[in-house]
Formats: C-alpha cells, sequence, structure tokens
C-alpha cells in the first residue's frame, strides 16, 4: 500500500511544481490527501496515487 501514497516531495516532483504549491492545493482542497500524526508544527500529508492520476487527465488545476 505504500506506493499508492506518494509525499508531498515526490508529487512535486511529478508535476513540476514546488512543495508548497502542493500543500497549497492540499489546504484548498484542490488535491486530497491524507493527513498523518505529526510532531511538528508543518502538517504531513500523503496523497494517493489515485488522486493524483485523476488530477493528471485534468487541466484545470493552476
Amino acid at each position: 500500500m505504500s506506493n499508492n501514497l506518494l509525499t508531498v516531495s515526490e508529487v512535486a516532483r511529478i508535476l513540476r511544481v514546488d512543495d508548497a504549491t502542493v500543500r497549497r492545493w492540499v489546504k484548498q482542497g484542490v488535491l486530497e490527501a491524507v493527513v498523518l500524526p505529526h510532531v511538528h508544527s508543518r502538517q504531513v500529508y500523503r496523497i494517493k496515487r489515485e488522486t493524483l492520476d485523476r488530477v493528471l487527465g485534468e487541466s484545470d488545476i493552476q
């Protein structure tokens, strides 16, 4: 199952955007993400591969 969950950095690399852009899209609800338990102040997200595949099929993400 770990293959199906991507880090913010992995998604950013695939979409050719900055990590901050991916985080912003998650916060705005553009990308659906799983929020993992975390110790630090920054949220830890994982994006499902199927969510990314769906986004790649759409052209209205900006």
